[in-house]
């Protein structure tokens, strides 16, 4: 058996049997890189070295984390949750539908802008939904409705919008990788390349709003006791989370650091008194454990995703897939896509898997008469996915940071099989169609 098709297999029925994910990928790994023939000493060799591939992408969210408490502490997301709980309160049984349609636009809202009009990706949600949830819980809103949405709103604007996370994502990584291996790129209109398979992510998040519309009830002393109401706050408290906010996203800007941006964030609390100094250093440690969990998940995705290249078998998967495809163009672009899917779960980051399948779709695809246009289009969306449905992405460990905070929202079967049915379903079938027609 192929080495990749047996370390993902394993690392994603150990999840979907509630080990842990951590001990997933490391047990995925080193199965796989045993049958890969690197043995055990060099299946953990490899899966070390990995390590530090991921240490940066952590260290960013545990000082977003940080930033996030701080703006947490501001008072601002209570601010809303007040708000919307006033709403709430003020509507009788009949006329709460609206309110509940207004509070997931919202949550959309913010995710679409957390890729490109402030950048801070995942950051948002355990700073955001946890005020929410006993808003939304009172709503009787699915909770895997809201973890779909926002990982729509996660995934999405990158693969279609070159701007913001977009902008690294289509102009430097996909672009950059298909050029580099031999396609002709020159006047490719990314967006229009992604645009049938963002659209296929549309018709997953509009599925999702059908099959999660039903209320669902959950234990509101959970969210009572776990997430206390009325945080105090006040006009001068909400001005310094903005200013704070404004500064972050101008450093992103600027400097392209998120590290540096949440920095900068976290200053402007403890110079304003918003975070008094005394509370800086337990705010800090708190925003860190709060994030940590994500941050070591992505860190061991890395680990796994070295053995997976140290192994060679991705491009001997590919070649042994080779025999099915023949000369057909339909064949071949169906094939493509599911190895991407199988090499996204696995590595758990679109980001990582496109400079991967690059090297050996590309050459593929011209091989069999694909359209520059339409090799952009298979790479792109080989490479996306697998990211919404996978137990290492962030696109699913971030909503369920937010949506878990009172122990009533499980991370595999309330984020990544709704996640992994309602999109990479839809985007494997208008991927497909797209390379075809381009």
């Amino acid at each position: 058996m192929n080495a990749v098709v047996a370390a993902v297999g394993i690392m994603l029925v150990l999840s979907l049997c509630r080990v842990h994910v951590v001990v997933a990928l490391i047990a995925g790994a080193i199965t796989g890189g045993m049958l890969g023939g690197l043995g055990l000493d060099g299946s953990l060799s490899a899966f070390n070295k990995g390590l530090g591939g991921g240490a940066t992408v952590a260290l960013s969210y545990a000082l977003l984390g940080a930033f996030a408490v701080a703006i947490g502490k501001s008072g601002l997301a209570n601010a809303l949750a007040d708000r919307a709980l006033a709403l709430v309160g003020s509507q009788d049984s009949k006329s709460a539908g609206p309110i509940k349609w207004l509070m997931v636009l919202l949550l959309l809202a913010v995710a679409i802008s957390s890729q490109n009009i402030l950048p801070i990706h995942i950051a948002f949600i355990p700073l955001l939904v946890p005020p929410l949830l006993f808003v939304l819980s009172k709503l009787e809103i699915d909770r895997r409705l809201i973890a779909c949405v926002l990982a729509f709103g996660l995934v999405t604007p990158y693969m279609f919008l070159p701007v913001g996370f977009g902008s690294i994502f289509l102009k430097e990584i996909l672009l950059a990788n298909v050029s580099q291996n031999g396609a002709d790129v020159t006047n490719i209109n990314v967006s229009q390349a992604m645009l049938i398979p963002a659209l296929g992510m549309c018709a997953g998040l509009l599925i999702a709003l059908f099959s999660y519309r039903k209320p669902r009830n959950y234990d509101l002393r959970k969210i009572e006791r776990d997430e206390p109401r009325g945080a105090r706050y006040s006009p001068l408290t909400l001005l310094v989370a903005a200013i704070a906010v404004a500064a972050a996203f101008v450093v992103q800007l600027w400097l392209d650091s998120m590290i540096l941006g949440a920095l900068v964030g976290f200053v402007i609390f403890s110079v304003s008194g918003v975070v008094r100094w005394r509370e800086a250093d337990d705010l800090f440690t708190e925003g860190m454990k709060m994030m940590a969990m994500i941050g070591f998940i992505m860190i061991a995705a890395a680990g796994f995703a070295e053995v997976m290249r140290a192994t060679g078998e991705v491009k001997a998967l590919v070649d042994a897939s080779t025999a099915w495809i023949g000369n057909s163009k339909a064949i071949g672009a169906l094939v493509m896509l599911v190895v991407g899917l199988l090499v996204t779960i696995g590595i758990g980051s679109s980001f990582s898997t496109v400079p991967i399948i690059a090297a050996i779709f590309v050459p593929l695809g011209l091989e069999l008469g694909f359209s520059p246009l339409a090799i952009v289009c298979l790479v792109g969306t080989a490479g996306a996915l697998g990211d919404a449905g996978s137990p290492a992405s962030d696109s699913t460990l971030g909503p369920t940071a937010g949506l878990n905070a009172d122990g009533q929202h499980n991370h595999i079967w309330d984020t990544v099989v709704p996640t992994f049915l309602h999109y990479n379903l839809p985007l494997l079938g208008f991927g497909w169609v797209a390379a075809l027609i381009l």
